[in-house]
């Protein structure tokens, strides 16, 4: 499939349904309050206020689905029509909500619910980036076209030096001014991302990030510059740096 990338309408996917098993037993992750708000309820704000985004899908576990409505109402966040269930994996739960997308020619945004601190220019550069970006490469066809580019991500440069290790042994020093530690959103056609997913699914294939799928069926990646504060909330640790950076940046 060609993708043109000349699409003006995006829609966010928010994948909030995961088991949060860091976070600690009966703690509801998405729900956990962060300077007065549900956690959740942060990068959907933000994500409520880019004028390109049409619509928001937050995934949840079935569970958490009528209060989950409630909050969303509750915070006036218009751009949430609906609400996916979530399945086994994440992977899965973001294939869900991608089956609710109805126009095949719009941007997908995805981006972790639980990375609160994310900033609204983050979000429009990465769609921007994406608009600009050509593609003639077919995804699942193993074809390359003529450097084209099928999705932009959020990153930022490593800082500490990374070794590979084996059973606690030292195998590998790798080279730090190549890698770089991947973030959230993640922005993709619908098509291309779409026909990833469902090659996955067919194969039974699953990978650790939405661009890791595209990439894996022959789809070419590129990365922007994300932040360092847009952390992912994973333990009660990262909630309360999360606080401060909060409270530093909006004098809560």
């Amino acid at each position: 499939m060609k993708g043109s990338h000349k699409e003006s309408h995006v829609v966010a996917i928010v994948p909030a349904a995961g088991l949060g098993k860091r976070f600690g037993p009966g703690k509801n992750k998405p729900f956990q309050p962060l300077c007065g708000k549900p956690l959740v309820i942060w990068p959907l704000e933000v994500l409520q206020a880019v004028p390109e985004i049409v619509e928001i899908i937050p995934v949840l576990k079935i569970e958490d689905m009528v209060q989950g409505r409630r909050i969303f109402e509750e915070y006036n966040l218009s751009k949430i029509k609906r609400i996916a269930a979530g399945g086994k994996e994440r992977q899965d739960s973001v294939h869900n909500a991608l089956k609710l997308i109805d126009d095949d020619n719009c941007i997908v945004l995805i981006h972790d619910g639980v990375r609160p601190l994310i900033e609204k220019g983050l979000i429009e550069n990465a769609v921007r980036e994406l608009k600009i970006s050509t593609s003639s490469h077919l995804i699942g066809t193993g074809k390359e076209g003529f450097n084209g580019i099928n999705g932009i991500i959020l990153g930022v440069p490593v800082k500490d030096t990374i070794k590979q290790a084996e059973e606690g042994i030292i195998k590998k020093t790798l080279k730090r001014d190549a890698l770089w530690a991947i973030q959230t959103p993640q922005v993709f056609s619908y098509k291309e991302v779409m026909a990833a997913y469902n090659q996955a699914a067919k194969e039974k294939f699953y990978s650790t990030d939405d661009s890791a799928l595209v990439e894996h069926y022959g789809g070419k990646i590129k990365v922007v510059l994300g932040s360092y504060r847009n952390i992912k909330v994973t333990t009660p640790e990262d909630l309360n740096i999360a606080e401060t950076l909060l409270r530093i940046n909006s004098n809560l």
